[in-house]
């Protein structure tokens, strides 16, 4: 199998949408890569769950009003419409999955 192509999304990050078809409706998974220093803009998903999944590097992730450090192995859950970014604070990519339910829809995103 092919690996998808990775693409810039206008969040600040790079994806690679590893599963995100109309036919499983009830998840998607992506790769996501943020460049080192960089900051993924403020923004919400209106009615999904989102699960980062720490790959590697090191973070500091707002989700409302906490922010937190995250690692390698950490899970972090946002539920729909809570504010969110995350800031890479490693001198190499910050590699994570994000885990979403229902599956990701553009039209669901909302930069705040």
């Amino acid at each position: 199998m092919t690996r998808p192509l990775e693409t810039y999304f206008k969040e600040g990050c790079f994806i690679e949408e590893w599963h995100n078809i109309a036919d499983d409706g009830n998840c998607s998974v992506a790769r996501v890569r943020v460049e080192a220093g960089k900051t993924t803009k403020l923004h919400s998903l209106k009615q999904t769950t989102e699960r980062y999944v720490m790959l590697s590097g090191t973070a500091l992730v707002t989700v409302g009003d906490t922010a937190r450090q995250v690692n390698e192995g950490d899970v972090v859950v946002i539920k729909p419409d809570e504010p969110q970014k995350i800031q890479n604070q490693s001198q190499e990519d910050l590699i994570f999955l994000a885990i979403c339910t229902p599956r990701f829809l553009v039209e669901n995103y909302r930069q705040l």
